[in-house]
């Protein structure tokens, strides 16, 4: 068994999406090898529904899936097909673009104004680039939950884990994608596919990924392209940890708990040409589609609603 190292580690930084929609980008638009499978991924969240009400309008996505998980509000959507439907606190709608989709999603908060939740963009593989579009819409209540004896809480939203599986089917990268609370104070050991990418995302909390070699109390610098980054061993919120190769992942959770996505895929390992909502393959065929966007042409069969 070999514990996974940390790659890299950043802050979420601010960004507005949509019509001005005021969220935190955790990675992406940057070097897709890093997370292969994964593309991007935004934490929505905030108190102020001046700054997420004008939400996503109509918008086109082909060649990648769209997850979207709710902690908090409702994100209400709809196509150019005609589906529609809404998120509430801990539903997952998985959305396979494929061939070309226009759709829209309109945030709202909670009783107290509250909203949050996270978009993760994966990518398609060539052969599954115009598929035909697909959703997955799961609710809360069908998410399975594990408690361990310490504690513990995961819910396994896609993937197999500690003899449960996710509701989420039928995605190209086979991912795993959990929600995890660790008690204050606990560490825990979680089992990772070696051949697979992995990274956590912390929202709530603090916790650290060191291993034994890196105690808690020093401070760790290490360079990741070129940049020397100063890493802290208890990181907190909005705080994202790629890891390196290896078949565990180890927290140790601070003195209020951790809690943090842990999502990890089998890479795709083809070339990228992305632009906005839509990442193919090659330039030609990004050109292809944003041509037939202004053709009219772009959607090309009717989706299916899971």
């Amino acid at each position: 068994m070999s514990i996974r190292p940390v790659k890299y580690e950043s802050t979420a930084t601010p960004a507005m999406e949509g019509a001005g929609v005021h969220l935190h980008r955790v990675f992406g638009f940057g070097d897709p090898e890093m997370t292969d499978p994964f593309l991007m991924m935004d934490d929505f969240r905030n108190d102020d529904p001046a700054k997420y009400l004008k939400g996503f309008p109509w918008h086109p996505h082909r060649g990648i899936e769209t997850i979207t998980y709710v902690l908090a509000g409702t994100v209400e959507h709809g196509d150019s097909l005609g589906n529609q439907g809404l998120l509430g606190a801990g539903d997952v709608q998985w959305m396979t673009a494929g061939s070309g989709i226009m759709h829209q999603e309109m945030p709202k908060g909670d009783f107290a104004g509250k909203m949050h939740g996270f978009q993760l963009w994966a990518n398609l593989p060539s052969s599954l680039k115009m598929t035909s579009p697909r959703y997955q819409d799961v609710k809360s209540a069908d998410i399975p939950v594990e408690i361990d004896d310490d504690g513990t809480v995961v819910r396994v939203i896609t993937g197999e884990f500690w003899g449960k599986k996710g509701p989420v089917d039928g995605i190209a990268a086979e991912p795993v994608y959990l929600d995890v609370s660790v008690p204050p104070g606990k560490r825990k050991t979680f089992k990772v596919d070696t051949y697979r990418k992995a990274f956590a995302y912390i929202f709530a909390g603090s916790g650290t990924f060191r291993d034994a070699s890196n105690p808690i109390g020093v401070k760790v610098e290490k360079e990741f392209n070129g940049q020397e980054l100063n890493i802290r061993d208890l990181s907190g919120n909005r705080t994202l940890v790629v890891f390196d190769t290896g078949d565990e992942v180890t927290v140790q959770a601070g003195d209020k708990g951790v809690r943090f996505l842990l999502v990890s895929g089998k890479p795709i390992q083809e070339p990228v040409a992305w632009h906005g909502p839509i990442v193919m393959n090659t330039r030609e065929e990004l050109m292809q589609a944003f041509q037939e966007l202004q053709q009219g042409s772009f959607i090309k069969e009717n989706a299916q609603f899971a």
